[in-house]
């Protein structure tokens, strides 16, 4: 009798490698456009990665967005962390086929750093693929599932899904409020990953994975969690419930974390 493999996980018990798809062709222009406007500030730059639904070949255009880590080689000036900012702002201006562009911003001596080798590290070697410039994942083996891990990347759930619900309370357009809805909850989903436990199985890749694993963990909060879902593909409830949905599972996930 054959038994599957979790979710996550190859056959020898590592997380799948970083999504390696031929970009779609709606997107491939704009690849092309981010990565030669980012040469304005060449001088500054180690690497450009892409990552996110772009990188794996399931974003929807008008819907997705387009998500680049840049690694650079030592901190921005003043002048060119404003002349990236207007890269960003240009990009999106320039292809309505995304709903935003994300620079996710690191520098080289971070990346190497041992102590952010469960944070950059596994960022860069499982999520991410080298457009562009030194590829630093090639410095680093492939990972385990672990809950350091998972710690390591969404151990700030508190602080950003305040500031989320902070911004959701703030925002004075209904498309703004549903951009931070959707942003808020695929944010929450993936940090019920600090909650697993240490030898929980599989490595969750999707959203609906992510929830599959908590679930197991937590059944009783599956209509709370499912709500989360579907915010994150494109539902948008009324910004005052959503806010305090949010702000209420917050709360339990602070109450359950160790």
């Amino acid at each position: 009798m054959e038994h599957s493999l979790p979710a996550g996980i190859d056959a020898d018990g590592f997380i799948l490698p970083a999504p390696n798809a031929h970009p779609q062709p709606e997107f491939q222009a704009l690849l092309a456009d981010a990565c030669g406007a980012l040469m304005q500030v060449e001088s500054l730059l180690d690497g450009i990665y892409l990552y996110g639904s772009i990188a794996r070949g399931d974003a929807r255009p008008g819907v997705s967005d387009l998500d680049l880590t840049l690694v650079l080689r030592h901190p921005a000036t003043a002048e060119q962390s404003t002349t990236l900012e207007c890269i960003r702002l240009a990009l999106h201006k320039r292809h309505p086929q995304v709903t935003k562009v994300d620079f996710d911003i690191g520098l080289r001596s971070q990346v190497l750093a041992p102590e952010n080798a469960f944070s950059w590290g596994y960022w860069l070697k499982h999520h991410c693929r080298c457009l562009w410039g030194d590829d630093l994942s090639e410095h680093f083996e492939r990972f385990k599932p672990s809950r350091e891990i998972a710690l390591a990347v969404n151990g700030d759930f508190e602080a950003a899904l305040t500031r989320y619900a902070m911004l959701i309370d703030q925002a004075t357009t209904p498309a703004e409020s549903q951009r931070l809805q959707r942003e808020a909850s695929r944010k929450l989903i993936r940090s019920t990953q600090v909650l697993r436990a240490e030898d929980a199985p599989g490595w969750p890749q999707t959203l609906e994975e992510h929830l599959d694993l908590f679930l197991q963990r937590y059944p009783f909060m599956e209509s709370r969690i499912a709500f989360f879902l579907s915010q994150a593909k494109g539902q948008g409830a009324q910004p005052v419930d959503f806010s305090t949905r949010l702000r209420s599972f917050l709360s339990w996930m602070v109450s359950q974390h160790p």
